[in-house]
């Protein structure tokens, strides 16, 4: 008889074939209203890999939650084997305010691994880290851009990992950036603990994106077919091409202050050379053109109508592996 393993969460117990909804409440709001993060957990009778699907860990990343979110509502959630946990709002102080930050301030991304007794922010952190990660084998973490700066769909992985490549190959994202963990984030401390984390970025904040929402609803689909965990009739749809990893790029910043209209779109491919953008004032008086410094993909765009000298306008790659 195959020995099932212990999932505890907040010391409440899902046992195999279980559907539970574990509800997380940390604090209150000041009005003394309760603030309640549900965990959403679906346990087959198979044993199997424990996913973790998470968003909202900035209140203000709408897409990803919106990700989770049909995941759940597809039932995409419910797997063939093994377990599936979704948070579809990990940060709900931040989404009922529609900020970024938490009450007091903190990005939750950089408090990690958190402190029982310490802020808002922290302790939240800590509790993550303590209840329920101990559970986790894979973490998918969703995110957007912030300030007007719309991703394209993309993971993003730490160099010189192979396993997290090969989990990268297959969400198939059209793109994959190389980059370091940041020390208090979640994919630090995650990774510290054992737990393969992909991090997906895609579209901007406050802001549900079509497109950007089949790229992670699709790109999970492929990700628990690899171990099995997807019913048949889940089927995924087959990635246009191989995604496309990005190991350099550089942002190209405003050289003047202006109405800012942008002509090339998140996933473009310009030349070096290529006009990208222009700059005007309103008054008529001068127009600067953007040009590509180099060849290569538009992997951020700034949709903001207006700029300031110094902002950053596009993230755009410098070599593909």
């Amino acid at each position: 008889m195959t020995q099932h393993r212990n999932i505890t969460i907040l010391k409440e117990q899902v046992l195999p074939g279980e559907s539970k909804t574990i509800t997380m409440e940390i604090a209150r709001l000041h009005t003394m209203t309760k603030l309640k993060i549900p965990i959403i957990v679906e346990r087959s009778k198979i044993d199997g890999p424990v996913v973790l699907f998470s968003a909202g860990l900035h209140g203000d990343e709408i897409n990803g939650i919106e990700i989770v979110r049909q995941l759940i509502v597809r039932k995409i959630n419910k797997p063939k084997c093994g377990t599936i946990i979704c948070i579809p709002v990990i940060n709900m102080f931040g989404f009922v305010n529609k900020s970024r930050e938490f009450p007091d301030g903190r990005d939750l991304n950089r408090v990690f691994p958190g402190s029982k007794n310490g802020s808002l922010a922290s302790r939240f952190a800590y509790f993550l880290l303590k209840e329920i990660i101990p559970n986790v084998d894979y973490c998918v973490d969703f995110h957007a851009g912030g300030a007007s700066r719309f991703n394209a769909a993309q993971i993003r992985i730490v160099p010189g990992n192979e396993e997290l490549k090969s989990l990268a190959d297959v969400f198939n994202a059209p793109f994959t950036l190389y980059s370091k963990n940041i020390t208090g984030s979640f994919r630090n401390s995650c990774t510290k603990l054992g737990v393969k984390m992909l991090l997906f970025e895609g579209g901007k904040s406050l802001d549900i994106n079509h497109d950007i929402t089949h790229e992670g609803v699709q790109g999970v689909k492929r990700f628990l077919q690899h171990f099995d965990m997807l019913t048949p009739r889940k089927k995924p749809v087959d990635a246009a091409a191989p995604t496309l990893y990005i190991d350099k790029s550089t942002w190209i910043r405003a050289r003047h202050s202006g109405l800012f209209q942008h002509k090339a779109q998140t996933g473009q491919f310009v030349h070096k050379g290529e006009v990208i953008a222009c700059i005007t004032d309103p008054f008529g008086k001068f127009e600067q053109k953007v040009k590509a410094p180099s060849s290569g993909y538009i992997i951020n765009a700034n949709d903001s109508p207006i700029v300031y000298q110094g902002d950053a306008i596009f993230h755009i790659s410098l070599s593909t592996v």
